[in-house]
């Protein structure tokens, strides 16, 4: 029976562990992971019970130097994280020295007066001896409450920071349910899933001006054909619907033949989803994904879901989608997995992608995608 509960901000530079941090703790992937700097955007809840506490970990963005609106609103929900918590995880890597990140964190943290504990990750990249200096160095520049050697991906020393974590829980009703590991909504993870996908697949800037919009999200209704709708069987025959061709509009058109007409109509107007085999190719849909199972049949556990990719670049969008849409269709192949494995069902992908010029330094469209403020 849960009798505490401890809420416990996680912050760091880009790219030190914090969301792998996360993920380990909750026993599930509540937080997308890559290699690439800046990848968690917002601020998330990973909820997992110790012993008779309820444990609150708010994995936050990696602190940085902002250089557009939206770099701007992460570093915001990485201080406003701090405010209104039992204690904070400061996650650094073990380097010689204290980085500018770290610094500015650790002045944040005094004039917050909140607890603090340093956690210094990737411990399993050195000796043990290359670590009393790095230990030294941090607790002669702030009074840590415990600075605790941990490796987020092996899971050495989460013993110790779980005991640690405790130290700081109230007593309180539990927050959230038994079971529930994250307060985000299907919708929104399902979105993060795509956005890793592009982030692994993609190079360089491109993946950090690119958003996902999930535009449809349904469960079928058993006895549904499994294709969708009245086009179930005609799957291989009929292509899909247009999406958006040039400026007027969302096309229902079945067909091939049509679609293909469509399809390069679209190609000198603006996006198209998937307007026919070539037709959507060359506009940037992604083609339907689907799990093992027969297209056309009566299958129970379906859902649909429509994506639509957005970058800042018309020379992006053409990378996104790749040479026949080889690219769009790996994108979608990989997301697809992971999103069955997440709700535990067969998922019907269909992917598309516009550009949507300098989002990132447009308040309208970062509070569009789901950046808002946690306050």
């Amino acid at each position: 029976m849960i009798e505490k509960v401890a809420m416990i901000a996680v912050i760091g530079r880009p790219n030190v562990g914090k969301s792998t941090l996360t993920n380990r703790l909750t026993g599930d992937k509540v937080a997308i992971v890559t290699p690439k700097p800046q990848t968690t955007r917002n601020r998330i809840f990973g909820v997992f019970a110790y012993e008779r506490t309820q444990m609150i970990l708010l994995d936050t963005p990696g602190f940085h130097k902002a250089r557009t609106r939206l770099g701007e609103y992460m570093v915001g929900i990485v201080k406003e994280s701090v405010a209104d918590v039992d204690a904070v995880a400061l996650i650094a890597e073990p380097v010689d020295s204290i980085g500018t990140q770290e610094e500015l964190l650790i002045q944040h943290i005094e004039r917050i007066g909140v607890p603090a504990v340093l956690l210094i990750n990737k411990i399993d990249t050195l000796k043990t001896k290359q670590m009393l200096p790095i230990i030294d160095r941090y607790s002669k520049r702030f009074a840590f409450d415990a600075i605790i050697p941990i490796s987020a991906k092996s899971g050495d020393g989460m013993a110790q920071l779980l005991e640690v974590f405790d130290s700081f829980a109230v007593e309180g009703p539990q927050l959230f349910p038994d079971g529930m590991t994250t307060d985000q909504p299907e919708k929104q993870i399902i979105a993060e899933i795509i956005r890793e996908k592009l982030l692994l697949c993609m190079e360089r800037e491109i993946p950090h001006g690119t958003a996902v919009e999930i535009t449809k999200f349904s469960e079928r209704v058993p006895g549904a054909a499994a294709a969708g709708g009245d086009a179930g069987n005609d799957v291989g025959n009929d292509v899909g619907d247009v999406g958006d061709v040039g400026d007027v509009g969302d096309v229902g058109i079945d067909g091939f033949a049509e679609g293909f007409e469509d399809g390069f109509a679209g190609a000198n107007g603006g996006d198209v989803g998937s307007g026919g085999v070539i037709g959507g190719f060359l506009n940037g849909n992604g083609g339907p994904e689907w799990g093992d199972g027969d297209v056309g049949s009566d299958i129970v556990g379906i859902i649909d879901v429509d994506a639509t990719i957005y970058c800042e670049k018309a020379s992006h969008k053409g990378m996104i989608i790749g040479k026949n849409g080889a690219m769009l269709k790996k994108i979608g192949q990989m997301a697809r997995e992971d999103i069955e494995a997440f709700m535990g069902a067969k998922v019907f992908l269909q992917t598309w992608v516009k550009v949507k010029a300098n989002w990132r330094d447009s308040q309208s469209s970062i509070r569009n995608f789901g950046y808002t403020s946690c306050t």
